[in-house]
């Protein structure tokens, strides 16, 4: 079993609405498929003292903040004190954290943001999952299919782990850091803590409390930094 690829390794579930998704699976990718209707099971239990309901299928927390310009679509929960700033694009199946910032042209897609994740500045989340306190940089993306739109593989030391998803974009462990510019492979997976640098292009799994400097050159960070 790849233990740096499971749930608890990664992601500290106490920190999303979300946390129910995750029981019983092995590994975060496999919560994908399940996001929407998830989302349309929860929202019916959510306090209408809290939630703002929006047609059918989309539920705002009161305290979070909205501007006018976000085109939002359901599924879709939006949790306390989150803000979703000017021309965000929510194209639905999407669970925002609370405390969360969703910025300018940023689009997501058939994800789970954590509490206080950030993305925001131009940056494209699909088929993604960004754990609690994770920041993507401006023009950071998560490319989600391949270019044959093979099934979605990880490599792993007995050679290849099938994630059984044609659309797998990235999962981001909390407290990750992720340069400007980056594109995140399909079927990334970063490590708690770790940092990657502007402009790079990524793939495979990065082990928790690195620094992605650039392919075939990653270190370990001392004393956390």
């Amino acid at each position: 079993m790849n233990e740096e690829l499971k749930i608890g390794n990664l992601l500290d579930t106490s920190k999303t609405i979300a946390s129910d998704i995750f029981e019983g699976l092995t590994y975060p990718w496999e919560a994908l498929p399940k996001i929407s209707a998830f989302i349309m099971e929860l929202g019916k239990t959510l306090p209408e003292s809290e939630y703002e309901k929006r047609g059918d299928d989309i539920w705002v927390a009161k305290s979070a903040n909205v501007a006018p310009s976000a085109y939002l679509h359901g599924p879709l929960i939006i949790c306390p004190e989150a803000e979703i700033r000017h021309c965000a694009f929510i194209r639905g199946s999407a669970i925002i954290g609370s405390g969360c910032v969703i910025g300018n042209s940023t689009e997501l897609k058939n994800c789970i943001i954590f509490e206080n994740a950030q993305v925001p500045h131009y940056n494209y989340i699909g088929d993604s999952i960004l754990g609690y306190k994770a920041h993507l940089g401006a023009g950071a993306i998560t490319s989600n299919l391949k270019s044959d739109r093979s099934i979605v593989t990880i490599p792993v030391d007995d050679g290849r782990l099938n994630t059984e998803l044609k659309k797998f974009g990235a999962i981001v462990g909390d407290n990750v850091e992720i340069g400007c510019n980056s594109v995140l492979n399909p079927g990334t997976v970063i490590g708690r803590n770790s940092t990657v640098y502007p402009l790079s292009m990524v793939r495979g799994i990065i082990p928790e409390n690195s620094i992605y400097k650039k392919q075939g050159e990653i270190a370990e960070k001392v004393n956390g930094e």
